[in-house]
């Protein structure tokens, strides 16, 4: 098995040529988006860690590394970003995650990736965790633009019960489901049967949302050995855990080369933020999950498509998860045209924070905003404009999941991070022009952005569990 996972990996570089054009002329890919659960920057091989993950270091050098590829600092937000192409702060879910019992979700005004791909004429699928919202039956995935649906809704769930605070969290097609094993296991293998059961004819788009490495900290025992040298448990167990998701993720991609014409098929992965310091290493970089310093939300990032992406490029343009809805809709044959703000088949209802990264990618041509928000909410705030970052009260959310907290005394810092990386130096006392225009450029986003959800970090104790979570009506 690994030697054939190990033979289909390296058959992606092996091109004979790349387009020299748009990737627009090229027919609609199949595209499979592999996403890990506070996968640190430096918790890949690639990257210098000691952890290994071969299967991720393959598709590296199969395909273009994007190494100043940035998300949101939290799971919610990031996947509602992925999924919208706009920041969350356009529709409330800036601050924190959507927990357990959260009367809200992803609004269903906003149109989704796999509604706009799917009115391209793709099928359509999601394997792993939601996270953005189960309040009704509406807020599910096969409401919101998925064919097909196995995995669960909320985070922090059991690997091996599915159980989430006493309720049953395992589904397919939005219904409970039963099946048996450790979650990272039966991700992989159901994202490898819908891959190999697919119409190669019609185009697909394979949404794989693992739960891995997010704690609670469970892996097989056999995942351990090779780390049985490390003195930290916590530590051994999250390595295992990262080399198990690794194998999931090399098996998924063999199936796709065995099963769908490499020419035409995109993957994409990335981490969804940046690693918990305790467990895992974003490296040289700042800090971890929860903040808008780098590490909690640079990640490592691959695309891969043979005969159209150079294998071993890098590509050092800062870049943002909200790009990757316009670029794959683009490449899907999709429109991204506004139509107004109701929801009309096919159309754009809204406005994206998105640029399509494609040009940027194959051409070398730089974003077309130099403005990154990494996040606006009222009680801190991060935002970048080519080399500059300005950053409001970083320290909120380090040690939190919820960015919720008035602090007492404001704190800016202003750094520019093609010379720093690491947010050494503060350059916020030197009177640099950047730092007024960024923080002005904060208050209007602080004015435009919708009324933040924050639901309680604890469970109320009014709220009862549901024996299966999702189904509430």
């Amino acid at each position: 098995m690994r030697i054939a996972i190990a033979a289909a990996l390296l058959g992606l570089a092996l091109c004979c040529g790349f387009a020299a054009s748009s990737a627009a002329a090229a027919p609609r890919p199949h595209v499979v988006f592999l996403l890990a659960d506070d996968l640190g920057w430096r918790d890949v091989g690639y990257h210098g860690s000691k952890i290994k993950t071969p299967n991720i270091d393959r598709l590296a050098m199969a395909g273009v590394r994007l190494e100043q590829f940035y998300v949101q600092p939290l799971c919610s937000p990031t996947r509602a970003a992925l999924l919208t192409g706009r920041y969350p702060l356009r529709y409330g879910l800036q601050c924190g995650v959507v927990r357990p019992w959260a009367q809200y979700g992803l609004p269903l005004d906003e149109r989704t990736l796999p509604q706009a791909l799917k009115a391209a004429g793709y099928a359509t699928a999601i394997v792993g965790k939601w996270h953005i919202g189960h309040v009704s039956r509406e807020y599910l995935p096969t409401r919101r633009g998925f064919d097909l649906q196995y995995g669960h809704y909320n985070g922090m769930l059991d690997y091996f019960t599915h159980i989430r605070d006493g309720g049953h969290d395992w589904h397919r097609n939005d219904k409970a489901n039963y099946d048996k094993g450790y979650t990272t296991d039966l991700i992989a293998d159901e994202a490898v049967r819908i891959i190999a059961k697919h119409d190669a004819k019609k185009p697909l788009f394979l949404y794989v949302p693992f739960n891995a490495p997010h704690t609670p900290l469970q892996v097989p025992e056999t995942w351990l050995k090779p780390y049985a040298g490390m003195q930290n448990k916590q530590r051994q167990i999250y390595a295992g855990m990262v080399s198990c998701l690794d194998d999931a993720i090399g098996r998924i991609v063999a199936a796709t080369g065995k099963h769908l014409p490499a020419e035409k098929t995109l993957i994409v992965f990335c981490s969804d933020n940046g690693g918990v310091p305790r467990l895992g290493s974003n490296g040289k970089l700042r800090a971890g999950k929860g903040t808008l310093y780098e590490g909690g939300v640079r990640v490592p990032a691959v695309m891969v498509w043979k005969g159209t992406l150079p294998p071993g490029k890098i590509v050092n343009e800062p870049l943002h998860l909200v790009d990757v809805y316009p670029t794959l809709v683009k490449l899907g044959g999709g429109t991204l045209r506004r139509t107004g703000f109701q929801p009309v088949r096919g159309k754009q209802p809204k406005p994206l924070d998105g640029y399509d990264l494609w040009p940027t990618i194959t051409e070398g041509k730089p974003r077309p905003s130099a403005t990154i928000v990494h996040n606006v909410t009222p009680f801190h705030a991060a935002i970048r404009f080519g080399d500059w970052k300005l950053i409001h009260n970083g320290q909120v959310g380090a040690n939190t999941t919820t960015t919720s907290k008035k602090v007492r005394r404001a704190k800016w810092e202003l750094f520019n991070i093609k010379d720093d990386p690491s947010e050494t130096s503060d350059r916020s006392k030197d009177g640099l022009p950047e730092f007024d225009r960024l923080k002005q450029q904060i208050a209007k986003l602080r004015r435009e952005m919708a009324k933040p959800n924050i639901p309680p970090n604890r469970q109320p104790r009014e709220f009862r569990v549901p024996k299966v979570w999702g189904e509430t009506d």
